[in-house]
């Protein structure tokens, strides 16, 4: 057999992938965290729960017939997708050899169901991403790395004389930020000053092990993160959007990103670049490889940075990545992802790469959840593609669209919608997303008056009904996280 030939440089890799013959799907509810690779890699198609493109995206499948039973999970979605005929001869009839998927979300069930199918997970496998989920063994792995966490002491504390009392042998304070090992920050970081304040998680924490953190005053961001066999690479550096009540019900909720180019001082900037390397470097010795999330906390008192979490998957915050790196650097991050899940040697000099990424215009997403406390049966819901708004802050539908890098400027957003006609909607829903050029939120985190007029407009256009009768479980978890 011919020995295949080394890819050198990243003129070959995007040759590479434009011939690309291997079939490789992105399997979520919806095509937003990785919408934009498919016009990359040939052979790259998404499938999806939700018709965001009413059948019109030549790389998105919908499988036709659906009947289940109640979702309690993101991963029962993608486990039902697979296991479904339609899914099944679209997988087989793709293309050469084993297809590669991705997920965001997948458990040991997924796993099994791809072993069944012959077919390869283009992932790091459940148990390790289980394992660098914790926030505890992260804030382990990350003193390993030589990485400063936010003043912090690991344990347990099944009252509130227990956890004040850690705390003060800590030198922490008494305001104090806890977290539990896993789950969604805006539902499992719990803010104490007082007893009061425990009690109303105290259910939530006795018999966990627990981070237990000084309260600081901080701005939240995020960075996009791919670890490869040359080194370590990331994305522009995002702030979050969160807690606000026009957009998401749940205080502290991740809602959104921001992203510009001097979003920090150089010497901050260089301070991030370096803690990514340094984790990415790290957690490819503990055997991950590809994407991951990195959450991060700058201090806004003295300049310090901390790292917050890690999300050891494709995140929220992988679409404005690919967007920035492939609109102003030719070439997607999430490519050296699947370069490490292919049967391809390459050699590539990440530094010039990484370079190609530092130069960027303004951009935003808005992950619009149903802040009513109402269930409703909808009878009208806004499509997909690009909005423009007036002066006054009405908006109309102004084309139909693929892709979202077309916003031509801040008077336009494109649209990604989730739910429609005939869908049941209640609080926490997410009912789409909003990508726009311009920024949402202030530098001191107050959100701008166009993310309102967009929020607000956006939430506008849906109609509905009160249902004749309700699902059997309408607080359906598995779509309060879908990204």
């Amino acid at each position: 057999m011919a020995k295949k030939p080394k890819i050198r440089g990243l003129s070959d890799i995007l040759t590479y992938f434009r011939r690309n013959e291997t079939p490789i799907f992105f399997v979520s509810p919806t095509a937003f965290n990785l919408l934009g690779v498919e016009k990359f890699v040939n052979r790259f198609f998404h499938i999806n729960y939700f018709d965001s493109f009413d059948g019109q995206h030549p790389r998105v499948f919908v499988p036709e017939e659906k009947s289940h039973a109640e979702f309690e999970s993101m991963e029962d979605v993608c486990n039902y997708m697979l296991m479904h005929k339609e899914v099944i001869d679209k997988i087989k009839k793709a293309g050469k050899g084993p297809a590669k998927l991705l997920f965001v979300m997948l458990d040991e069930k997924t796993e099994e169901i791809c072993k069944d199918l012959d077919v390869d997970i283009a992932l790091p496998s459940v148990a390790l991403r289980k394992r660098l989920d914790s926030k505890i063994e992260l804030t382990k792995l990350a003193t390993k790395a030589g990485i400063d966490s936010a003043p912090n002491i690991l344990g347990k504390a099944d009252s509130f004389e227990e956890l004040m009392k850690q705390a003060k042998k800590a030198k922490l304070g008494d305001d104090l930020v806890v977290q539990t090992p896993y789950g969604d920050s805006g539902r499992t970081t719990f803010f104490i000053k007082c007893e009061a304040d425990y009690k109303k998680h105290a259910k939530d924490m006795k018999g966990e092990q627990l981070k237990i953190m000084k309260r600081i005053n901080h701005m939240p961001g995020t960075m996009e993160v791919c670890v490869t066999r040359h080194g370590t690479l990331s994305g522009p550096i995002q702030t979050d959007i969160t807690g606000f009540e026009e957009i998401t019900p749940y205080k502290g909720g991740w809602c959104g990103n921001d992203v510009w180019p001097k979003i920090f001082n150089a010497k901050i900037r260089k301070e991030l670049r370096n803690m990514a390397s340094k984790l990415g470097d790290q957690m490819y010795k503990e055997g991950y490889k590809g994407v991951f999330c990195m959450d991060f906390l700058l201090d806004t008192d003295d300049g310090s940075v901390y790292l917050g979490e890690v999300n050891p998957r494709i995140s929220g915050a992988s679409p404005l990545t690919n967007l920035i790196t492939s609109h102003y650097g030719g070439v997607p991050m999430f490519l050296f992802h699947l370069l490490e899940y292919l049967d391809v040697d390459y050699e590539i000099d990440l530094r010039r790469v990484q370079n190609r990424w530092n130069e960027y215009d303004f951009w935003s997403q808005l992950v619009l959840k149903q802040t009513e406390d109402k269930v409703k049966q909808l009878t009208h819901a806004p499509r997909s593609g690009v909005w423009s708004m007036d002066k006054y802050g009405s908006i109309k539908f102004d084309r139909a669209d693929l892709d979202w890098t077309n916003v031509i400027d801040n008077d336009e957003a494109f649209y990604l919608r989730v739910y429609r006609e005939g869908d049941f909607v209640y609080k926490g829903a997410d009912l789409g997303i909003i990508v726009s050029r311009g920024r949402m939120q202030t530098e001191g985190r107050e959100l701008r008056e166009r993310a309102k007029q967009w929020t607000a407009a956006i939430n506008a256009e849906f109609h509905g009904v009160e249902p004749t009768a309700l699902p059997e479980i309408y607080e359906d978890p598995y779509r309060s996280k879908l990204f």
